[in-house]
């Protein structure tokens, strides 16, 4: 009975959802170890953080959804376990407020870690974007007004699984910010929203029945296609940039290796014929996202 409680909330906590999360420490993390500045506590600090956050929003998307009516028995994506009734609200609750306080703790000792050289402007800078964070986190789906039905949930994951996270771990390594490392970041929140984008485009019809206007339900799927392709291209736009601009060694170039799958997600996108097949391409997107994460960032460092 305990296993299957168990096997409920990993399942609660879409826990494949993780690489795509950690990506943004694992970039951060090898773009400080480049300019010579890591620091394993706040690497570490870092992954809790993030993974805390990840699974606090998976929580608060799940129970928002079933709140307001959105997962239906039509919904063509994974179980949510409030709306099938596999947990209580209460209990699904509960969670929530666990993992806002264990986002907390770990955000609080990150940031003291890795400022208390600094004075007390950037501490509350810093923990005011933590704060932000675990509010965007929960009001994706939850509360009166939640930005996701409304189809700015794009624009939150760019900011905070890219910009913010990627841009925020490397400042906290280092304690300086080089404006170059935008386009990296930029890079994992593109390639973030994408992920987005593959999950809304496989529930667009039960998403447009429901009322929930995301940019694919808003602009139809020849958009939410072309929109794909434009993410991903982007996206690695942006990481040419940097290396051509921050070039020092032809190492750099080896995340070239994952463009072959980032083209294969792109077409079997554009093809697919079921939304099966999307469920899949959202899983291979995040891997191939963490992927290049790594290594882009060995490009860097070996």
């Amino acid at each position: 009975m305990e296993q299957n409680k168990l096997n409920i909330w990993l399942q609660a906590f879409r826990l494949r959802t993780l690489p795509l999360a950690l990506a943004n420490a694992v970039m951060g993390s090898f773009l400080a170890i480049a300019d010579g500045a890591f620091r394993w506590p706040i690497f570490i600090l870092t992954v809790l953080t993030i993974t805390f956050l990840q699974i606090l929003s998976n929580l608060a998307n799940d129970y928002g959804d079933a709140v307001s009516g959105k997962d239906t028995k039509e919904r063509v994506g994974p179980q949510r376990v409030t709306a099938s009734g596999l947990v209580t609200k209460e209990a699904i609750k509960r969670m929530i407020y666990l993992f806002i306080g264990l986002s907390v703790i770990t955000g609080t000792l990150l940031i003291i870690l890795g400022l208390h050289t600094l004075g007390w402007k950037q501490l509350i800078l810093f923990f005011m974007l933590g704060l932000a964070a675990i509010a965007a986190a929960i009001k994706y789906t939850m509360g009166r007004n939640p930005y996701g039905y409304k189809g700015m949930g794009d624009i939150f994951v760019f900011i905070f699984f890219g910009l913010v996270g990627v841009m925020g771990s490397y400042y906290l390594h280092t304690l300086w910010i080089e404006i170059s490392i935008f386009y990296p970041a930029a890079s994992i929140g593109l390639l973030s929203v994408g992920v987005l984008n593959i999950n809304n485009l496989r529930d667009i019809e039960t998403d447009a029945e429901t009322g929930k206007h995301t940019l694919a339900v808003k602009n139809g799927p020849a958009f939410a296609k072309a929109y794909h392709l434009t993410l991903i291209t982007v996206a690695l736009l942006f990481a040419v940039v940097y290396t051509i601009t921050e070039y020092y060694s032809p190492w750099q170039w080896l995340f070239v290796l994952t463009v072959p799958l980032f083209v294969r997600n792109i077409v079997r996108v554009y093809k697919h014929q079921s939304a099966d097949e999307l469920n899949k391409e959202l899983k291979n997107l995040a891997l191939t996202t963490f992927l290049f994460a790594v290594i882009f960032g060995m490009g860097l460092v070996v």
